[in-house]
């Protein structure tokens, strides 16, 4: 089959690799689509992945077309969301119920062969069904949303009435401005460089969209603060703008070498707490109900949609920062 590869740092090309074959509770799955996060930017890089080569592509959904022996819940022909998240369910952080901490954490298109190819192997129960009306190509963005899900339940201490900004209007951020309005925000400002990713947070209903926080008019900061980038600069921005009794959500994927500065005093005498969202913790099948109940236009938050034999430029793309949701489509 078909598979986009990450052979080395810097290193992304189409070949050809061996078909896969499911254990006995695994599944094979003609992928429909793949999304690409700023996740494989991080393998690209030589972060993330603990070897390369590997196949990336952690966002995805399609059609199983075999099943292991002792696999009884699907069949072939069912269409599929893929949860990606490997658990060892065995370490301590797994027996409390912090799979997400896993201490032998590991994941579809991370640490093993993902869904930028033609097919991919998960476990059986990764795998949540789609309802008839749901597009199988669309459902690649359930993945996503279940992380901004779980970025929500970090959050689920906060008041009704709160007023929140959000750093980045890509993909995760708006996708954070959509469940911010459903969680009980009073307003949601976006903050990005990016006018045309402003434009749409202004297209799906955000209060305020500005390129920077100092042109929007809240003199005693916010109650939430929300990074959607990644990037040093930004968080160092955001971590100023938090009010008093606020909390700052660090949810974007930052590089291993950022650095921010913190103000101890200010922390304490403000109560402000600073806290994280690593990825995906009981989080998946909520985002699938949420996302067969409409909560996202698919329409609006995938932009591009390409050839797999594109993946390289698909990802240079990404890398530029333009458009929104990026697939690529075997």
């Amino acid at each position: 089959m078909k598979a986009a590869v990450i052979s080395a740092p810097g290193e992304v090309g189409i070949t050809t690799v061996d078909d896969p074959a499911p254990g006995p509770r695994e599944v094979v799955v003609r992928v429909a689509a793949c999304g690409l996060c700023g996740t494989d930017l991080h393998i690209l890089q030589g972060e993330f992945a603990p070897a390369l080569p590997v196949v990336p592509g952690h966002e995805f959904a399609g059609t199983v077309v075999a099943t292991g022996g002792a696999v009884t819940e699907l069949a072939e022909g069912d269409r599929v969301a893929v949860d990606p998240s490997l658990y060892c369910h065995e370490c301590h952080y797994c027996r409390t119920g912090r799979n997400n901490l896993c201490e032998r954490w590991a994941a579809i298109g991370v640490t093993t062969a993902g869904g930028a190819a033609e097919f991919a192997v998960a476990p059986a129960a990764n795998c949540v069904k789609l309802p008839d009306h749901i597009r199988t190509e669309d459902a690649a963005l359930i993945e996503p949303l279940s992380c901004a899900v779980r970025g929500y339940d970090i959050l689920r201490s906060r008041q009704l009435g709160t007023q929140v900004l959000i750093y980045g209007s890509g993909t995760m951020g708006l996708m954070m401005l959509e469940l911010a309005k459903r969680t009980g925000a009073a307003g949601v400002d976006v903050v990005d460089i990016n006018p045309e990713r402003l434009a749409t947070a202004r297209e799906l209903g955000c209060s305020n969209a500005a390129g920077s926080a100092d042109a929007l008019d809240r003199p005693r900061g916010w109650d939430v603060v929300i990074d959607a980038t990644g990037s040093e600069r930004a968080i160092q921005d955001a971590l100023g703008r938090v009010g008093r009794g606020g909390t700052f959500l660090q949810f974007g994927v930052s590089d291993y070498a950022a650095r921010a500065v913190i103000e101890p005093y200010r922390i304490y005498h403000q109560e402000i707490t600073i806290t994280g969202s690593m990825a995906v913790l009981h989080s998946y099948e909520r985002a699938a109900a949420l996302f067969a109940a409409g909560v996202l236009d698919p329409e609006v938050f995938i932009s591009d949609r390409y050839p797999l034999e594109r993946y390289p430029a698909a990802l240079e793309q990404f890398r530029a920062g333009k458009g929104r949701k990026i697939q690529v489509r075997p």
